[in-house]
């Protein structure tokens, strides 16, 4: 019988115990009531309410831009839908980077104002003193490594990271740190299979990875993407379940051409 199966609700051990048992985690993302709540009744295992928000809802060209305010806002929202799946939220840019204290008071809102299960916060050892500092309040964390969208402006491009040895070397390095500090899992972003595949085999934690091969123990996509309402984005890890693109917009040119042509609403469709 699978863990995911048995379970009435994903906790951080529920992740730890489908790893141990060889299962693979689905993780995708949801920043609104309606989404979360077909995604959580299909099944998913784990929701993350991104930054990507920032993209994707907002449509800035970077993650940095959305405020902890309004991660709150979204987080509280899925949050809301939920029955089943662990909702993982991203502290934005901003919030935790410098400052342990803030950190923590960043999660510790997260937390009380949406009712979300855990934070998630991009870095290795340079973030240490914040990671600890939340767990020091009985937060999970979760870590993420290799491309890290909030520090596109040092990267200069969204390239697969890690690629070189010593960029692999210090990746699973800091894989291993995160364990150490206490962080229930990792996300590991556009890294090569193989060194995405090590990490995953070095760590008793789960590591999920987008764009990081299938040696990995779960995947994330963000939902809109792999939907398909997302069009001008194609990045080869990207499978595309849907094309909502084209469907969405079809309905509404033709709800357009009924309510032009006087077709919609008709006899039934009225009081």
């Amino acid at each position: 019988m699978s863990v995911h199966k048995e379970l009435k609700k994903i906790t951080t051990h529920s992740l730890q115990e489908m790893k141990k048992n060889g299962e693979k985690i689905a993780m995708l993302t949801a920043y609104d009531y309606t989404m979360a709540k077909i995604i959580d009744n299909a099944g998913i295992d784990v929701i993350l309410v991104g930054d990507s928000a920032s993209n994707v809802m907002a449509g800035h060209e970077t993650t940095l831009p959305i405020t902890l305010d309004q991660m709150i806002y979204h987080a509280s929202s899925v949050i809301r839908a939920i029955n089943r799946a662990l909702v993982v939220v991203d502290l934005p840019f901003g919030t935790y980077q410098a400052n342990s204290k803030e950190a923590l008071n960043s999660a510790i809102r997260i937390m009380k104002e949406s009712g979300a299960h855990s934070v998630k916060l991009e870095g290795g050892k340079e973030i240490k003193d914040s990671i600890e500092r939340i767990l020091t309040a009985g937060i999970p964390v979760m870590g993420h490594l290799g491309l890290t969208p909030q520090s596109i402006y040092k990267f200069g491009t969204y390239t697969v990271r890690a690629k070189e040895d010593e960029e692999a070397e210090r990746l699973l390095e800091d894989a291993l740190l995160l364990e150490q500090y206490g962080c229930f899992a990792i996300v590991l972003e556009k890294i090569p299979a193989n060194l995405a595949s090590k990490v995953a085999q070095s760590l008793s934690i789960p590591v999920i990875g987008i764009g990081a091969g299938a040696g990995v123990d779960g995947q994330v996509l963000v939902t809109h993407d792999m939907l398909g309402m997302t069009h001008e984005f194609s990045p080869r890890f990207l499978r595309r379940y849907l094309n909502l693109y084209e469907n969405m917009g079809n309905a509404f040119k033709s709800y357009i051409a009924d309510v032009k042509s006087k077709d919609f609403p008709n006899d039934k469709e009225q009081y």
